[in-house]
């Protein structure tokens, strides 16, 4: 009677193992999906779906296109320029909101307005304006991603410590002493986050910008992809948008991770 039960049970258990398997260990989880994947699109129930293999050998053939290197040389100029120009003027833009009440007061609404705003739907009125090239993909990836930058560094200059600051005066700093010595070292942690945070926004922006335009980077390969029907060249170029995207949100991570661990020494 014992021995049956256990042999009722061990296949309930062995499920409960496997899943806690994929749970703990994310290579295997990815394998086991990856061969889900193959077998489906092997199979053809989805046509949208194509074999996993042929998408490695389509992600390969990519590298030798001259397409593609021009679409992504134009992807990252215009997501680095966007990008930059996003911390250029939000972390400004944050500290000002975070050291002034009347700068909150004006700017907060705004800031809030735009960053629950569908950005998709403002991208064909700024077409007639800036015309269908870069400037419209750069303001696309700035109105994406500069209002994290915003928010998370007023949140930083908010919880600077009134001790730290009372410090600095009593030692005879003046206004821009303490928010260059004292506020914006302190605020670094959070700032670097809205940095990562807008990172991931800035590549959603990048993409649509160029899906809408349809005619440059990888938003006009994305588009001939579709069109054609190259399923597989269209998950092969997905495959590169998410290494780029996580590479560098790694090293935004690694060097929020050193500021962290600065902050605490401090």
């Amino acid at each position: 009677m014992l021995n049956s039960n256990h042999r009722k049970k061990r296949p309930l258990m062995n499920l409960f193992s496997f899943s806690r398997l994929m749970r703990r260990s994310p290579f295997w989880s990815l394998i086991f999906w990856a061969m889900i994947w193959e077998l489906v699109g092997q199979m053809g129930w989805m046509t949208l779906l194509p074999p996993l293999s042929e998408i490695w050998f389509a992600f390969a053939e990519m590298f030798e296109q001259t397409a593609f290197w021009d679409a992504f040389a134009m992807t990252a100029r215009t997501f680095s320029i966007g990008l930059g120009l996003s911390i250029a003027v939000g972390i400004p833009v944050g500290i000002l909101m975070g050291i002034s009440n009347r700068a909150d007061k004006i700017l907060s609404l705004w800031v809030n307005l735009f960053l629950s705003a569908p950005i998709t739907a403002v991208i064909p009125a700024l077409m007639p304006i800036l015309g269908i090239g870069d400037a419209t993909v750069i303001a696309t990836v700035i109105l994406f991603s500069i209002w994290v930058v915003i928010i998370d560094t007023q949140a930083g200059v908010t919880h600077v410590k009134d001790s730290l600051v009372e410090m600095g005066r009593i030692f005879g700093c003046s206004r821009w002493k303490i928010i260059f010595w004292i506020v914006i070292p302190s605020a670094m942690p959070e700032i670097i986050t809205g940095i990562r945070l807008s990172v991931v926004r800035a590549v959603k922006g990048v993409i649509v910008g160029q899906i809408v335009i349809a005619l440059i980077g990888f938003g006009g390969l994305f588009n001939t992809y579709l069109s054609y029907f190259l399923m597989e060249r269209f998950w092969g170029l997905i495959i590169v948008v998410f290494i780029m995207s996580f590479t560098i949100i790694g090293l935004v991570e690694m060097l929020e991770r050193r500021i962290a661990f600065y902050a605490k020494t401090r």
